[in-house]
């Protein structure tokens, strides 16, 4: 299954940067950008796809692993490695990963699943308090 997923990622991220960040498929029409972050225990250099929320002049991203038990990697690699970089359409930018507390976290989480409504299905599937990432630019 890990393979799949790379592989999957591995074309959505050539079709972003062939498209000027914009993929087609399941996620035609979303904001989507391409985090760069480290492993917290392998110090690799990964690079996972993801839908985001516009704040501003910064970005919200959720770890909801498809509503998963778990939270995926790319949570635990930002909070053990917070200043990182992301591709948005052409532009890379840097930015510090911080995990939104309590009231930031539930009026993004709240605005998400109504932009999004799939965001609400991952909520019904699991059981845990799907975090919410802000990326602020550095």
């Amino acid at each position: 299954m890990t393979s799949d997923v790379n592989d999957m990622n591995a074309r959505i991220i050539e079709e972003f940067r062939g498209n000027a960040g914009n993929v087609g498929g399941p996620f035609e029409g979303r904001n989507m950008l391409l985090l760069h972050n480290i492993g917290a225990k392998s110090g690799a250099e990964r690079i996972n796809p993801l839908v985001y929320q516009a704040l501003d002049r910064n970005f919200a991203i959720f770890a909801s692993k498809g509503g998963a038990p778990t939270n995926p990697a790319w949570y635990y690699n930002l909070v053990a490695h917070p200043d990182i970089t992301i591709e948005v359409g052409t532009e890379t930018l840097d930015v510090r990963a911080r995990v939104a507390a309590a009231e930031e976290r539930d009026q993004i989480w709240t605005r998400q699943k109504e932009e999004v409504p799939t965001f609400a299905d991952y909520e019904v599937a699991t059981s845990r308090v799907i975090p919410v990432v802000v990326l602020e630019r550095r």
